[in-house]
């Protein structure tokens, strides 16, 4: 092993000491050092190989943060996907952590808001905004609403 693979994959032990990350973000924060991507594709790899770096192990990990935070099944989709993971199972950390997308939905509606089941249109936009931007889809906050029979006037 040469001195720059063997500094690189120091550099990546460090990472992954703190926290896992995926293999798109390890190579991100590589070239942001100037190491070249062939160069950290190859030792990551073979921290891979070794157990020290798993894409799958990360996903979970995050999804579970991200979904203890409050955010929606659209938001950390798309940031798994920013980081290089598509196609994870995210609905069974769903199920395994809080039951449902919806039972969650329920849980961040109400530490927010109050349970008024008549509210002005813009209050019940603002609400919708706020779920919307959580990652929701309109039709679960939708689903919401006629649950708890919120109506606007």
């Amino acid at each position: 092993m040469n001195e720059a693979t063997k500094e690189i994959q120091e550099v990546c032990l460090r990472l992954l000491a703190r926290r896992e990350h995926s293999q798109q973000e390890l190579l991100n924060k590589l070239a942001l050092r100037g190491v070249d991507r062939d160069d950290a594709q190859s030792v990551i790899d073979e921290l891979a190989a070794q157990g020290w770096q798993d894409d799958l192990r990360y996903a979970a990990s995050y999804a579970r943060f991200r979904i203890y935070k409050g955010y929606g099944p659209i938001r950390v989709s798309y940031e798994l996907k920013q980081n290089g993971i598509a196609g994870f199972d995210l609905d069974g950390i769903v199920r395994e952590e809080v039951g449902s997308w919806m039972a969650l939905l329920e849980q961040i509606y109400n530490k927010k808001y109050t349970h008024d089941t008549v509210m002005e249109r813009n209050e019940w936009a603002k609400r919708s905004r706020f779920l919307l931007q959580r990652g929701f889809s309109g039709a679960m906050i939708s689903a919401l609403f006629d649950e708890l029979n919120i109506r606007f006037l």
